[in-house]
């Protein structure tokens, strides 16, 4: 027996090709001169014996798929089953294109089969092909189909009435459903369908623990089949008699809807799952050409397609969420009755499509993650660079080619720092300034721009902190005073220093070193926390007017790292700090990724909380307060400084359990 298949470098085709070689006969396979190499990879990953794999060259485009007429000639009356499964399977695909492809190359196919008198043209088509139908789909179904203005629907129902048309040669049409990846392996081509949304579901695992409920939509049922069922049931199907001019099926009878799904993946992800489900339908009150008009206005558009973007996913897929289309299977499971195939519980494979997608399809995975590849060649500013945080950065952006430029207002520190950093080949240049005065942070930007013409990345590290008590600091004002000149008014004067050149040149990134007690509202540190606050809400701001400039603002909500800053607190000594370096690589993730916030899920918890329950939320943060009293520096008593008590036990474990939070 000879098989015909169309497609088969494709993702299901390379699995069908590999079934039929289960049986007997050879496999003619249709591939393009210019996919050789593609498929020669292909065969040899999957196994293909060479001597029952026979290549026909040739090309969907072209009069009966571009076989030659000697080739139609060897192969007439020798083709039993023709198997077509060439297409585009890609929503976001040009119309032109999946025209040409979808339905020219579906006619192209016919026109080659009944060429070469085939006994069966087995035409793969979709659960597209009924369009957006609100309801139940028969097998039976065709005409009915509705909501065909989409592209990829549109060819998909157009390419299967040419099948269903044809008087020429015996057929049978196959309706998988959304098709994933192999139940087995996990393995998968390309991202499509719910993987579109695992970039969702990976940021929401790195932003909040997986025990945090969420909220999502709840959506309609999404038809989701495995490709190893799909290949199963088309092979087993294929070669059943008295078939012919079927339609079936190859769908899941139970299907999930869109929240169950995203769940389904959210567990096999270790993300925290959407627990409160919003049904999209709800929405539906409200007037479309409101709602039109509304998804128009240019700050929606913008903001969804910013949303969009950083999730990875293609408009063109949100009008599935509310799919309102269900399919009958009972021709599809007539016929694979006694045959043991069938869809298997998405709950059963799914932590396979989600491992598989990590390791080998994540979009992170192909961008370019290198310090080296962001700041080589660029000039990069860092305050505070002589010591701690700072030269730690430092370090590694020198290393990696930047033209660093550090700050300190200690010379003796920060020009030793530049000589190790030279002598190691980086490119250093070192300037003191006190950055708490004005005029001084107005001469280091003059200077800098006159040696460097413009800075690329500004980074904000230097800074004060004051651990004290408000009942500590009634005469001590100057308190707030000092923190608000250093970590407020000293970065925000090299910010305004240095935007006319980033906003010019069109291309820009500040990072400010913030707290995560801004989040934690930590007690004790109001001069600290409220000088950081104020540099935060102005880079929220800034953010709103520059993002279109080119200009990135990143805010890194550090925790406590231990550094000559918080030397001064001797409890600090017996709780769990990040060193200099662990800071750093929060930093280095700032300038490679250019998020807008760096958090850690700690501190983004305080502040849902916060936000949340705030009388609760006071609770704790009075307990901390009690249970943590005012340093002897704090207190001003230098006798008491020497023979400071080590912390208790229940400071220890409070101050483990809410790691890296200043108290």
């Amino acid at each position: 027996m000879s098989y015909f298949v169309t497609g088969a470098t494709g993702f299901i085709g390379r699995y069908l090709v590999s079934k039929l070689l289960e049986r007997k006969g050879t496999v003619h396979v249709l591939v393009r001169k210019d996919s050789q190499k593609k498929f020669d990879a292909i065969a040899k990953k999957m196994g293909w014996d060479p001597k029952r794999v026979v290549v026909v060259a040739g090309d969907m485009t072209g009069a009966r798929c571009g076989v030659s007429a000697a080739q139609v000639k060897a192969l007439t009356g020798k083709i039993k089953h023709f198997f077509h499964l060439a297409a585009i399977y890609d929503l976001t695909a040009d119309a032109a294109s999946q025209r040409t492809a979808n339905i020219e190359g579906t006619q192209h196919a016919l026109d080659l089969a009944a060429a070469l008198g085939a006994g069966c043209f087995h035409h793969t088509s979709s659960i597209a092909a009924a369009g957006m139908y609100p309801g139940v789909f028969r097998e039976d179904m065709f005409d009915e189909a509705e909501g065909l203005d989409d592209p990829y629907l549109a060819t998909k129902h157009e390419s299967e009435g040419l099948v269903r048309k044809e008087k020429r040669i015996k057929w049978r049409i196959y309706r998988p459903g959304m098709v994933v990846g192999h139940s087995q392996t996990g393995e998968i081509d390309k991202i499509d369908g719910p993987y579109y949304f695992f970039t969702l579901i990976k940021k929401l695992r790195e932003m909040l623990p997986q025990w945090m409920p969420t909220l999502g939509i709840e959506g309609g049922r999404i038809n989701i089949v495995p490709v190893d069922y799909v290949v199963n049931a088309m092979d087993h199907i294929a070669h059943k008699p008295k078939l012919d001019g079927h339609c079936f099926h190859l769908t899941d009878p139970e299907p999930m809807r869109v929240g169950e799904v995203l769940n389904t993946f959210c567990r096999a992800g270790h993300a925290p799952e959407m627990t409160m489900r919003i049904d999209a339908r709800m929405f539906a009150f409200v007037p479309s050409g409101i709602r039109a008009a509304v998804g128009n206005l240019p700050p929606v558009r913008r903001f969804v397609g910013m949303l969009l973007r950083d999730f990875k996913i293609p408009k063109e897929v949100l009008k599935f969420i509310t799919y309102p289309t269900r399919f009958d299977n009972r021709e599809a499971e007539r016929a694979l009755r006694g045959s043991g195939i069938a869809v298997p519980p998405l709950e059963s494979y799914a932590w396979r499509l989600w491992d598989y997608w990590e390791r080998h399809l994540d979009p992170d995975l192909f961008v370019d993650r290198s310090l080296k590849g962001k700041v080589k060649g660029k000039v990069v500013l860092i305050t505070g660079g002589s010591s701690g945080i700072g030269l730690s950065t430092a370090q590694r952006v020198a290393e990696a080619g930047a033209i660093t430029v550090i700050v300190a207002r200690g010379e003796e520190e920060l020009f030793k720092a530049r000589d190790e950093m030279k002598k190691a080949g980086g490119k250093v240049f070192a300037y003191t300034a006190d950055l708490s005065d004005m005029a001084d942070c107005d001469r280091l930007v003059a200077t800098v721009l006159k040696d460097h013409g413009h800075v690329d990345v500004l980074i904000n590290n230097a800074g004060r902190s004051i651990r004290r008590s408000i009942e500590l600091s009634y005469d001590r004002f100057h308190d707030f005073e000092r923190t608000m000149q250093l970590n407020y008014f000293g970065s925000l004067r090299l910010i305004m220093g240095f935007m006319p050149g980033m906003t010019q040149r069109r291309r820009g990134h500040i990072i400010n070193i913030s707290s995560i007690g801004v989040l934690a509202n930590s007690p004790r540190f109001s001069a600290y926390v409220a000088s950081k606050a104020a540099l935060d809400a102005f880079s929220r701001c800034a953010q709103g007017e520059l993002s279109g400039k080119g200009i990135s603002f990143t805010t890194i909500n550090m925790p406590l790292v231990k550094t000559p800053m918080i030397a001064p607190t001797k409890m600090y000594e017996s709780v769990p700090t990040l060193t200099p370096d662990e800071a750093a690589d929060l930093v280095v993730k700032g300038i490679i990724e250019r998020p807008s916030r760096i958090a850690t899920r700690l501190g983004i918890f305080a502040s849902v909380i916060n936000a949340v329950a705030p009388k609760a939320y006071e609770v704790v943060m009075s307990t901390a307060f009690e249970l943590f009293p005012d340093s002897a520096a704090a207190k001003g008593d230098k006798k008491a400084l020497k023979g400071e008590s080590q912390p208790s036990n229940e400071q220890i474990a409070f101050a483990a359990l809410m790691r890296g939070v200043h108290w």
